[in-house]
């Protein structure tokens, strides 16, 4: 290939693959190649970073590939390549179906794909990305895979058993990241507290925090993705020690049932779960929880639906999202029967939603009259947009901000009067009245 030629990276799915594209970028950079990042418009080479997690996923990455496909065939790009965890599960299926890529790679085959392009991996840029979200924030992801065996999740046969980075690794990282500008830091895996145990034999993520947080210029630290069991209540007391570690988590749940639970192989119940909830609400007093969970597991009965609709009632958590069950290959649950019709699905999911909806309005009123520390992601319409420490970028809350100063700018961490709110949005003005 020539070096003259752009490529061009398209991702689909989860953080965790949105680095895994930064990473390659950077490589790609190095190698001498122009880069774009889904900005296809006037590339020669098309990159596909696709996710085969659930249904809707899966189906967004074969109608890209599909596009590409066809422009691959017509000749308006020269080379179409395609890598991620849908190429991964289905690699063999998608070269029968779909001949115009011109090739398939896996989660982990950066090395691969550089030798398709003629180019070098380069190990002395390890920890460096190139950066494609708004520049002051970034995902570190702290491992890859999962040694979880949860029934309803395809991740560990697509990415393998855990393997934990190691802790001068991420903090080097962290360091590059910083100096580009970067002031929070959401911290990524698929399961964030199982880090450390296939390196140092012990969960190492209060460790890891307490020197990601002597880095300097990064003010926000944020967790994304702990799993309940085995979770590492020291991580607690570490998060109340730093006020760099913003008070959010994001735990997801899935259910409160026990027998359902064990189905699911949580390895963890009811008395448990709720608990766990309790125990860091009372360490970390003020935090927000993010949750998630799963309607119309196979054999959910109408009374077991009614206890996880009274746990989240109860529970109010701050932040809340819902799937309707759908089988994935080769899971365990795959082999139960599929027993509970998509419309009831559908409606138990909207009824969980319309709970959230309130307590997500309550939550955002108990701000009106308050001043709230933000830190500003983009302008729109004459507007600034931001977020709190209790909001992550893309799934939660945005703060709403009138501008009487013009000095704010992307990245700025302010203290906002809050004036008024809705279900997902709060009002407010800077500065401070």
């Amino acid at each position: 290939m020539s070096k003259n030629q752009t490529i061009n990276i398209i991702t689909l799915g989860c953080a965790k693959n949105l680095v895994d594209s930064e990473v390659m970028l950077r490589q790609l950079q190095a190698a001498g190649f122009n880069t774009s990042h889904e900005d296809a418009a006037n590339a020669d080479v098309v990159i596909i970073n696709t996710c085969g997690f659930i249904n809707d996923a899966k189906e967004e990455s074969v109608n890209t590939i599909l596009h590409w496909a066809k422009a691959r065939k017509s000749g308006d790009i020269d080379k179409l390549l395609v890598m991620g965890c849908l190429s991964q599960r289905y690699k063999d299926d998608l070269f029968k179906e779909i001949p115009e890529v011109d090739a398939f790679f896996g989660v982990n085959d950066v090395n691969a794909i550089l030798q398709s392009l003629n180019a070098t991996y380069r190990e002395a840029l390890l920890g460096e990305r190139v950066i494609t979200t708004p520049s002051h924030y970034a995902y570190l992801k702290i491992s890859e895979g999962c040694d979880r065996n949860c029934s309803f999740c395809a991740i560990p046969g697509i990415r393998g058993k855990n393997i934990s980075r190691t802790i001068e690794s991420l903090v080097t990282e962290t360091e590059f990241l910083a100096e580009k500008g970067v002031k929070e830091l959401i911290l990524i895996a698929q399961d964030l507290t199982y880090y450390g145990l296939d390196l140092y034999n012990k969960r190492m993520l209060p460790a890891l925090l307490e020197e990601l947080v002597k880095v300097s210029g990064i003010e926000w630290i944020r967790l994304h993705y702990a799993y309940p069991a085995g979770f590492p209540l020291e991580l607690l007391d570490v998060m109340n020690k730093h006020s760099k570690i913003c008070n959010y988590i994001d735990i997801p749940l899935q259910h409160i049932n026990s027998r359902i639970l064990k189905s699911m192989h949580r390895g963890i119940d009811e008395e448990g779960t709720r608990k766990l909830v309790q125990t860091i609400r009372e360490k970390v007093p003020g935090i927000a929880i993010r949750t998630s969970f799963i309607v119309g597991y196979p054999g959910e009965t109408a009374k077991e639906f009614a206890e996880l609709r009274d746990f989240i009632r109860e529970s109010e958590f701050e932040r809340l999202g819902v799937f309707t069950y759908s089988h994935e290959e080769n899971t365990p649950a795959s082999q139960l029967d599929d027993n509970v019709r998509p419309a009831a699905k559908a409606r138990r999911a909207e009824e969980l939603m319309l709970i959230q909806q309130d307590i997500s309005a309550a939550r955002n009123k108990s701000f009106e009259g308050k001043s709230v520390q933000v830190i500003i992601d983009k302008k729109e319409d004459g507007k600034w947009i931001g977020r709190t420490q209790f909001d992550s970028p893309e799934v939660d809350n945005e703060v709403v901000i009138t501008d009487n100063s013009g000095t704010l700018a992307p990245g700025s961490i302010v203290n906002v009067s809050i004036t008024s709110s809705d279900i997902y949005d709060i009002i407010a003005v800077y500065p401070e009245n």
